[in-house]
């Protein structure tokens, strides 16, 4: 999408009563703010903490399996709730946004992030099947960390970089 689309597509969501009701709200956004954070940290800390056992820097005694029965639920309502509130704040500052180079870059490695904790939470049933396999998922829970820190560093960028 070029920038006149992405121009033209801003101005139309910013003039829709959605918008303007989340823009001349005292509350909304900071409460979209918070809920949005709050899923963040949820979601970060359940796949962080399942990528540091597959790379055995935590809890060694837990069977991966079963860490990964007790954190990985948490991840994919969670990413739903964190979609529908990521919206609402593009919503109400679509300039801010959609025009931003750090926001489109935190949606390509949000898209990487996922596709990793998903890669990982179906492959932990072949965990113990090969060392390749083993290494193979250290390398991916490796990189997953690296892109949630990225995503979370990303996020906070946005509000200290320029649209366009």
């Amino acid at each position: 999408m070029n920038l006149v689309a992405l121009n033209s597509l801003a101005k139309w969501l910013a003039s829709t009563p959605a918008s303007q009701a989340i823009q001349t709200s005292s509350w909304l956004i900071p409460t979209i703010q918070t809920i949005h954070i709050l899923c963040v940290a949820t979601v970060l800390t359940s796949a962080v903490i399942v990528d540091l056992r597959i790379c055995a820097l935590f809890d060694r005694k837990t069977p991966l399996e079963q860490v990964a029965r007790r954190f990985l639920p948490w991840i994919w309502p969670v990413l739903l709730l964190l979609l529908l509130t990521g919206s609402l704040l593009v919503l109400a500052e679509p300039h801010r946004s959609l025009q931003n180079t750090t926001f489109i870059l935190k949606m390509a490695l949000l898209v990487f992030a996922v596709a990793i904790t998903g890669f990982l939470q179906t492959s932990i049933k072949y965990w113990d099947q090969s060392k390749l396999r083993k290494i193979a998922m250290r390398f991916a829970a490796g990189c997953s960390i690296l892109i949630w820190c990225a995503i979370v560093f990303a996020g906070r960028w946005i509000a200290y970089t320029e649209a366009g």
